[in-house]
């Protein structure tokens, strides 16, 4: 079942390319919906994509496709369009959406408590399927993995990671933290990317996976 933003926003983009065969852009949709940021229209898409309501098209901008519609839409007989003019239009090599910027990754508070605080502009290309939020990473401890002080991480939301996998990881609720995930017998481990680091081992209790990493921004001063 779909939330009602969902709803309306399927329904937005299924009447707006019946009527002209092209799909709205990220700020009509925001516009719309009412939404306070351009963010919570790519949350709402990447949901409708995981639900396969929805499809985007690969190398092209403003380009989704319809699979389904919502059983009750499709119970009134809304039909999802083909339209013959359907031409999506080139994706320009700028192409960005914003996703929420939650803050510094070694900054000792649950990523909870950083929602709704900012938002960064990423190039689409970055970014697969799901839902994506950044964090500024602070410190040295993953250098050797090439990400360094200044970055930016970009994390696809997930409960769940596998060994070698790049992870935020709160710690007993209260540090969140970047680092290799690895299961040791009945332990989690969190290695650095720096030999001037120890390994980090907690019971799976202490810890909570918040995200995988799915890409990195760099800042150039």
């Amino acid at each position: 079942m779909l939330t009602k933003k969902q709803h309306e926003l399927i329904c937005f983009i299924n009447d707006r390319l019946a009527e002209t065969g092209v799909s709205p852009s990220f700020e009509e949709m925001k516009d719309a919906l009412d939404l306070k940021s351009k963010s919570g229209v790519h949350r709402l898409i990447s949901a409708l994509e995981e639900r396969q309501f929805l499809r985007r098209l690969p190398n092209r901008a403003r380009a989704l496709e319809v699979l389904k519609m919502p059983e009750r839409a499709e119970k009134r007989g809304a039909a999802v369009p083909k339209p013959s003019n359907f031409r999506p239009i080139p994706e320009p090599a700028n192409d960005v959406i914003e996703i929420p910027l939650h803050g510094r990754i070694a900054a000792g508070v649950p990523i909870e408590a950083f929602e709704g605080t900012s938002t960064l502009s990423v190039p689409a290309a970055l970014l697969g399927n799901g839902e994506h939020y950044a964090l500024e990473v602070s410190g040295d401890s993953m250098v050797e993995a090439g990400i360094l002080d200044g970055d930016y991480a970009l994390i696809r939301r997930t409960e769940t990671a596998r060994d070698g996998e790049i992870v935020v990881a709160l710690i007993e609720d209260s540090e969140a933290t970047l680092k290799y995930f690895r299961r040791e017998g009945a332990m989690v481990r969190l290695d650095p990317a720096n030999r001037a680091y120890d390994p980090q081992r907690y019971s799976p209790a202490q810890v909570r996976v918040q995200g995988r990493l799915a890409g990195l921004l760099r800042r150039y001063d």
